[in-house]
């Protein structure tokens, strides 16, 4: 079953919304060269006590930590600790959420560490995060499932092919193994958004108001394929090509889609594509 939110409901996620954008911005001033990623957790760990929120992550099936850091060919789920130790020219993905009266924020971006980044790493994370973009912008009332997750794809596949000098290194890879969700009074709900159109799923539910997704598009240097490490959490890559990783959090209301997980509610970007937000129930 798709749970459909309430105009009150979706105003207790924004809230939970605003503690993850929180999150992000005090975990991305703090991810510089010579910091942990347990460093990084600890930072997330005092945002989600000063908002008076709780941590979804941290115990979600046994989830040790606040946030997932993910590192280079890490694509998601990288458990934070003391040896991971940022260096410069790393790029790592941050995900994380927050909970406010029993109602779910989840939200994931990806920093750069330092300086001197290759340009195929940043045009990876750009990529990724206009994809992203794309996929919110889709979200519209008459529309199905199926037409956000055509909007991620066909953005990420127009794209010109990733390349180092003179050579390419072949296509975008979309992650398949993981997508987006439902969010609401959970973490992780239905329905299932995949970021590439599969004629298995069919078309998917109509998206109405009251719905409320998370769009996460993870997307490789190479493969689309990824295996888990030992600790039964990290996801890398196959062939150890670097990934990135963006989510917002959205509520998709009679006058238009709400980032809930965006300090503007996604008002800027979206005018950008010619989509007008839903106004802020907090302003």
């Amino acid at each position: 079953m798709v749970q459909i939110k309430t105009p009150e409901q979706i105003a207790k996620m924004r809230e939970a919304g605003l503690v993850v954008a929180a999150i992000h911005a005090a975990t991305r001033e703090a991810a510089v060269p010579g910091a942990t990623t347990r460093d990084l957790d600890e930072v997330a760990r005092k945002v989600i006590a000063d908002h008076g929120a709780k941590s979804n992550f941290l115990g979600y099936g046994g989830f040790p930590a606040t946030i997932c850091t993910s590192v280079n060919e890490v694509v998601v789920h990288g458990i934070p600790d003391e040896k991971t130790v940022l260096k410069d020219g790393d790029i790592i993905s941050i995900d994380c959420g927050a909970i406010v009266d029993g109602w779910h924020g989840d939200a994931a971006y990806t920093a750069f560490v330092g300086t001197g980044h290759a340009p195929e790493l940043i045009e990876l994370s750009r990529v990724t995060e206009e994809s992203m973009w794309a996929g919110i912008a889709a979200m519209k009332l008459g529309n199905r499932l199926v037409d956000i997750s055509k909007a991620i794809e066909t953005y990420i596949k127009r794209q010109p092919r990733p390349a180092v000098g003179d050579h390419s290194l072949g296509r975008y890879g979309i992650i398949e193994d993981y997508g987006g969700h439902g969010i609401g009074t959970e973490m992780h709900m239905d329905p299932h958004l995949l970021n590439y159109v599969s004629r298995k799923r069919g078309k998917g539910p109509k998206l109405v108001p009251g719905l409320c997704l998370a769009i996460e598009p993870m997307v490789s240097l190479g493969t689309p394929r990824t295996e888990v490490l030992e600790d039964d959490w990290t996801v890398v890559t196959t062939d150890g090509t670097w990934s990135s990783h963006w989510e917002h959090s959205i509520a998709l209301t009679e006058e238009g889609p709400l980032v809930l997980t965006a300090v503007d509610g996604g008002r800027a970007k979206l005018a950008e594509l010619g989509v007008t937000a839903a106004p802020d129930p907090l302003a």
